[in-house]
């Protein structure tokens, strides 16, 4: 049973960090473009989004370059920041909002009758 509780937390852990992913292609170019990037070595950046606004890591994933994208979230605020961290350990943020919800989403069935 525990081994199910576990694939699940991987499963959704995948799930937002593959939506993370996609959100930061996004949302990256146009701050890129613009020059508007806020940016700090990441233990600065981790300790404001825990004491300014109560955030704690809830999924990571690795990109390109050897980058380390992270979502940090309150679960009693609702407020989430995105987050990509360079091999050289400088952190940017990339995106923020509210409502921030965790899914534990199952994959569709790979069944190749239905």
């Amino acid at each position: 049973m525990m081994g199910n509780t576990m694939m699940s937390k991987t499963r959704s852990n995948l799930s937002r960090g593959l939506a993370a992913l996609t959100l930061v292609a996004a949302c990256a170019t146009p701050a890129l473009a613009t020059g508007t990037r806020a940016c700090a070595p990441r233990e600065v950046v981790v300790e404001r989004l825990a004491s300014s606004y109560g955030e704690s890591r809830q999924s990571i994933g690795l990109g390109s370059n050897n980058s380390l994208m992270e979502v940090f979230a309150s679960d009693e605020s609702g407020s989430w920041t995105i987050t990509v961290t360079s091999a050289q350990g400088i952190t940017c943020l990339i995106a923020s909002g509210q409502a921030f919800e965790t899914l534990l989403e199952a994959l569709p069935s790979s069944d190749k009758d239905a």
